[in-house]
């Protein structure tokens, strides 16, 4: 087994099921750590891992692994096929996707290094001899990974994609480790990544923590920066699926029967959308799953991606949906994309402008450990972290106890009354594992529920 290629033409090859697909991502990995402003790991990591997806009639079923020699790979084919005759039809069977090719799909996989990092690591030495010298604690981590995905079938798919992913988080604390406060950031290259920006940013945050105000639980002006939109907007994003809200299980499910498409969900000028082609969040622009599920199906694998808008205007346009879930719903079909932008008409300057706006709030940081509460309704609930500041008079004049909130993403898109340009954005919850190319104004909401006061510092 040489190259990518010859992987999936050695598994088409010797499927003996109607139709076969194959899914190899080679992925490569380079991470640096550092505690108490010292670097302390670094690593490289790498991996190939495979996927046969086997047709019987319009029955089908998968095997994954990560094969490293043909008899591997050939006893992975024999466990999808037979596991594909065996199988009941699938209710979502359909044509599969033919003949679309890649240019590149003789290209090798593209891998990243340590070397990413040549910029990146003399900055990161410099901010810590800064820090210490201030009295300040750096602690952080930032990784980086290419994926080159190829998607092969029996049907004349040869496809390839080259993902790049990184970011970078980054905690500061006072030496006395009574304050702290947090930045982090997604980026393709790292070459957008200044340590010696984030570094003063940290700073100004640990700054304004100096003073300290105890606060109750409540309802508050409070102004969610991009990091914290994305935190909730993702949420949103997942709970979309076009067949859980056909079915009445979701937010965007019409009471009566069916979904809300068509509906207003949000004020007027708000645009959430997923586009493949959005710069600096290129992403895969087809459609590649390994298996099956009420938002993915493996008959869909192959079809092309493009910008695809869930809410227009205020209006639910679009819901997650398979060619399948498209036929129940009588709706174009919609797959996911793995990137999310939220745009709101009007929306201008930056999260200092709201700030400068606000007689009395709370200017948060990011949220963490989200987990919902109410689907019907998504209500969510979670904690603050690493800083909630405390705006009087438009100027930030100090930091607060952290809280948990209740709160709804889709409620929120109705209750904002103002909102900053869109930019790049890196959700603290979501971003480090599964979902960091997203792009998000700051939001201002008058009576965010900050539902109790929490310990957590």
């Amino acid at each position: 087994m040489t190259t990518p290629q010859s992987v999936v033409e050695h598994a088409l090859a010797t499927s003996t099921a109607d139709d076969c697909m194959v899914v190899l991502r080679s992925s490569t990995s380079a991470n640096l750590r550092w505690a108490n402003s010292t670097l302390t790991t670094n690593g490289v990591m790498s991996g190939v891992d495979v996927t046969v997806v086997s047709f019987a009639g319009q029955a089908t079923a998968s095997a994954s692994g990560s094969v490293t020699t043909l008899d591997g790979l050939t006893r992975l084919v024999e466990s999808a096929d037979s596991a594909a005759r065996e199988a009941d039809p699938a209710e979502d069977a359909d044509e599969l996707v033919r003949d679309h090719a890649s240019p590149d799909w003789d290209e090798p996989p593209v891998p990243t290094d340590i070397h990413v990092y040549d910029a990146v690591a003399p900055a990161l030495g410099e901010a810590f001899g800064r820090a210490a010298a201030a009295g300040r604690i750096l602690y952080g981590f930032v990784n980086h990974e290419m994926t080159t995905t190829y998607l092969g079938s029996s049907t004349g798919l040869r496809l390839r994609h080259v993902q790049p992913t990184g970011h970078v988080g980054c905690t500061g604390k006072s030496a006395d480790l009574t304050r702290s406060a947090w930045v982090g950031a997604a980026t393709r290259d790292f070459d957008d990544v200044d340590p010696l920006a984030i570094d003063d940013e940290l700073a100004r945050r640990l700054a304004w923590a100096e003073r300290r105000v105890d606060l109750p639980a409540g309802r508050y002006d409070t102004i969610l920066p991009p990091t914290a939109v994305a935190d909730l907007m993702i949420d949103a994003y997942w709970s979309a699926g076009a067949r859980v809200a056909w079915e009445g299980q979701s937010v965007y499910s019409e009471r009566a029967g069916g979904t809300r498409i068509g509906q207003r969900i949000a004020r007027p000028g708000v645009n959430l959308f997923s586009d493949p082609s959005y710069a600096g969040l290129e992403c895969l622009p087809f459609a590649v799953t390994s298996s099956s599920s009420n938002e993915e199906s493996v008959f869909d694998n192959g079809l092309p991606l493009g910008r695809t808008d869930w809410i227009r205007d205020g209006e639910l346009a679009g819901l997650i949906q398979t060619r399948h879930s498209a036929a129940m719903t009588a709706q174009p079909m919609t797959p996911g994309i793995d990137n999310l932008c939220l745009v709101v008409d009007g929306g201008s300057g930056s999260i200092e402008d709201l700030v400068a706006g606000t007689d009395r709030g709370l200017l948060l940081t990011c949220l963490w450990y989200i987990r919902e509460v109410d689907p019907q309704t998504l209500l969510l609930t979670g904690l603050t972290r690493d800083g909630v500041y405390l705006v009087e008079d438009g100027e930030v004049t100090g930091a607060v106890n952290n809280f948990r909130f209740n709160e709804s993403p889709v409620d929120i898109l109705t209750r904002f009354t103002h909102a900053s340009a869109t930019g790049p954005a890196f959700s603290r919850e979501w971003g480090d594992d599964y979902f960091s190319r997203t792009a998000m104004p700051a939001l201002r909401v008058p009576d965010f529920n900050m539902s109790s006061v929490s310990q957590a510092q």
